[in-house]
């Protein structure tokens, strides 16, 4: 497959705070890259330099001549006054289409995305809607590469659905950024993490996430025995350099250098082997109440539609109840009348005396202008957790926030540290129901495990709205489905609800895949010789080889017999830097002729 995209060596900080150094990797035609990480690896960062928003401390960025890249932000906000209309047509000016081709590649693209009324208000749709607008806006400009940043945040079931389809399409290569590991799971053909945890701080593996987790798998069990393996050899030559060895001779002299230098080492995996993750552990009462909330007949209408009709449903201590639906079915609506916000149209809705609701906002209301350190402890420098007094800076500690951000305000931090500070007051609260309003967005998959983890542990009730499927499926022991039409049914888990769904629809055209566009190289213009122009015909294959003998010479690295071999781990080491050097070289030429094109 042909390279349409080259990043070597890049690095960006901000601030003192690296993010990523010497990152390099390739995107190849079809390819689908699911890149993954810790919250504040870089991720966002490193696909607006792929994009061309954000320029990279060192490094560069080459892509293929006559490559088309579009670029999806993780937050889709349109200007007052834009329609869904002239959003594409927009779109479509800037990406030069031909006047001819535009009413078809309009109205096909917004029928695939879902979209009946062309001249809505862009501004006032809602998340969902926007985000599928925005992927409406780069797939209209008929991209070779798309690159999506967090692209399931804000969609429903039925969005992502849409999304998964069509992403498969081989039409152009992908490079999404996501948490969201079924999505993952079910659309990338590789995965790469985005972590100082590995020596080129990018561990990158072909197949989809599971392959990726068997991988990475292998690779820390393999790194921990070569960690082993040099404690026990730093540990020799530690003694050894005790006895005071006089580095008189060349030979002591070269040990003495090579000791400190497997010592370094060691400190260096010590270092990145080191990985933080939040501490998240929600509490319950202690009430032996069993009903906790009954609905009755409830029904709910707005806007003249009626969301629910008739429908009675009980929650109950240690219920964990999963809510699922497409945007606009009344799952936020259903929430707000279990707190008591809103009343129903008709029937009751009863609460157990003095019971106790905590609710998570998916809106993640926080005052940007606070300060980190008031945002979490408002009355004074220490909060009460399970009768114990916690100092703020120590309560920071177990989301993962430092001392430097406590005197910062709030709207400084990352969608996903706001989310922690939201979990960290809540948890502040005992409850006997939790009520959480898609909690998943903009947490990194660390994070997510540990808090699916609290809330399967959690012992009140719990009623959890969420487009992650995994934490469905991880979380809840039923599944409340709404259809938006009034109907309400009750279902053993998530699969069992989507066979219903699509049973219940009506039949409908679904979208076409986007017509594959066929990739053609670009001209050989007469500025190269011959010789050269015989070079550029063969260099993307040459590259290709000389990237399967890199990574058989990484493989090596992870192979236990020669990680516990001193003298073999340092030839594979030698070795992988040889064939590393061979591939820059094959791509700094790939580069030099590809300006001489032009």
């Amino acid at each position: 497959m042909a390279i349409l995209l080259n990043a070597q060596g890049l690095k960006k900080s901000y601030g003192s705070t690296p993010l990523f150094r010497n990152i390099s990797f390739s995107i190849s035609q079809s390819e689908r890259l699911g890149v993954i990480g810790p919250n504040g690896s870089g991720k966002s960062t490193l696909l607006r330099i792929l994009a061309g928003q954000t320029k990279p401390d060192s490094g560069e960025v080459a892509v293929r001549k006559g490559t088309r890249l579009s670029y999806v932000a993780q937050d889709s906000q349109f200007a007052a006054g834009e329609t869904v209309r002239s959003v594409i047509r927009r779109a479509m000016d800037a990406a030069g289409v031909p006047e001819g081709e535009r009413s078809r590649r309009e109205g096909e693209t917004l029928g695939r995305a879902g979209f009946e009324d062309f001249d809505a208000d862009a501004a006032l749709l809602s998340g969902g809607w926007r985000k599928r607008l925005a992927i409406a806006e780069a797939l209209v400009q008929a991209p070779d590469i798309l690159l999506l940043d967090e692209p399931t945040n804000h969609l429903d079931l039925a969005g992502i659905d849409w999304l998964e389809k069509l992403i498969e399409n081989p039409g152009f290569a992908c490079v999404v950024v996501s948490h969201d590991r079924y999505f993952l799971e079910n659309v990338t053909t590789e995965v790469a993490e985005l972590s100082a945890v590995y020596p080129d701080g990018l561990f990158r593996v072909e197949g989809n996430y599971s392959a990726f987790l068997e991988k990475k798998a292998e690779y820390l069990t393999a790194q921990a025995k070569r960690q082993d393996a040099l404690e026990n050899r730093v540990r020799t030559e530690m003694e050894w350099l005790r006895r005071g060895p006089k580095a008189r001779a060349t030979k002591a002299k070269a040990r003495i250098d090579k000791a400190h230098e497997m010592i370094g080492e060691l400190a260096d995996l010590n270092a990145r082997s080191r990985t933080a993750t939040a501490d998240i552990d929600f509490t319950a009462t202690d009430r032996k109440t069993k009903r906790l909330v009954e609905l009755d007949s409830v029904s709910y209408e707005i806007a003249g539609r009626t969301l629910f009709d008739g429908f009675n449903f009980t929650i109950t201590t240690g219920m964990r109840v999963g809510l699922v639906g497409p945007n606009g079915s009344g799952k936020t609506t259903l929430l707000r009348l279990l707190r008591g916000e809103i009343q129903p149209n008709a029937g009751e809705v009863r609460r157990a005396d003095l019971l106790r609701i905590v609710y998570f906002d998916q809106n993640r209301t926080l005052d940007p202008d606070v300060t980190l350190r008031r945002a979490l402890a408002p009355e004074g420098d220490s909060v009460i957790y399970q009768d114990r007094v916690i100092h703020v800076a120590s309560w920071a500690a177990r989301f993962l926030l430092s001392n430097d951000q406590l005197n910062q305000p709030v709207g400084r931090l990352s969608g996903g540290e706001r989310a922690r500070v939201l979990i960290a007051r809540l948890m502040l609260e005992p409850a006997d129901v939790l009520l959480l309003d898609e909690p998943t967005n903009d947490l990194d998959i660390p994070t997510l495990e540990i808090l699916e983890e609290s809330l399967v542990e959690f012992r009140g009730a719990l009623v959890l709205v969420t487009h992650d499927r995994f934490m469905l499926d991880r979380v809840s022991t039923v599944v409340l489905g709404l259809d938006g039409q009034g109907r309400a049914e009750r279902f053993a888990d998530y699969s069992q609800w989507e066979a219903w769904r699509a049973e219940c629809e009506r039949p409908k055209a679904k979208p076409t895949a986007v017509p594959e566009e066929t990739v053609r190289a670009a001209p050989v213009k007469k500025r190269l010789s011959y010789l050269e122009t015989r070079e550029y015909e063969a260099i993307e294959q040459r590259i290709a080889e000389a990237e399967a003998a890199l990574d058989a010479k990484r493989a090596l690295l992870h192979d236990p017999q020669v990680v516990s071999d001193g003298r073999r781990i340092e030839e594979a080491y030698r070795q992988v830097e040889e064939a590393q050097a061979a591939v820059d070289d094959l791509y700094a030429r790939w580069e030099e002729l590809g300006r001489k094109l032009g």
